[in-house]
């Protein structure tokens, strides 16, 4: 039975009653009946809006599961990573000893746009560039 149905039956059950209209106690259950009413209708007014936002929700989610495996090209099964971290965007980024990555790859933050950026041993860190903003990891002048 709904808020609006209960509703419905308290306002039946007070006709029914043939109370004397005129007692203050009569008017005062007659309205407070007339209260619950109106919260009915606005409850099921308000679980309407919320079920349509609800889906509206899912809808937007489900878009944007497509469009982040179209722009980041996901591919669930081709995952080449052995690290189980979520936001991991790089081929091997883990320093697990048990990890049978080729080579060990190092993580660091641009100073200057704050991106990371991952290179291997081969490199030298003073020549790594970030491929944002393209200054250097480690400035010269940071070095004196």
């Amino acid at each position: 039975m709904s808020m609006k149905e209960k509703s419905a039956y308290l306002k039946g059950l007070l006709e029914g009653l043939s109370l004397d209209e005129t007692k203050p106690e009569t008017k005062i259950i007659a309205k407070l009946i007339d209260v619950i009413d109106d919260m009915a209708e606005e409850i099921e007014e308000l679980t309407e809006d919320v079920e349509t936002l609800n889906d509206y929700i899912e809808e937007i989610d489900e878009d944007l599961g497509e469009i982040e495996e179209i722009v980041y090209d996901i591919d669930e099964d081709d995952c080449d990573c052995c690290c189980d971290d979520d936001d991991c965007d790089c081929d091997c980024c883990c320093d697990d000893d048990d990890c049978d990555c080729e080579g060990e790859f190092f993580c660091a933050m641009c100073p200057s746009c704050g991106e990371k950026i991952y290179f291997d041993e081969s490199c030298d860190p003073e020549e790594v560039v970030c491929p944002s903003c393209q200054s250097p990891l480690i400035d010269d002048e940071d070095e004196e």
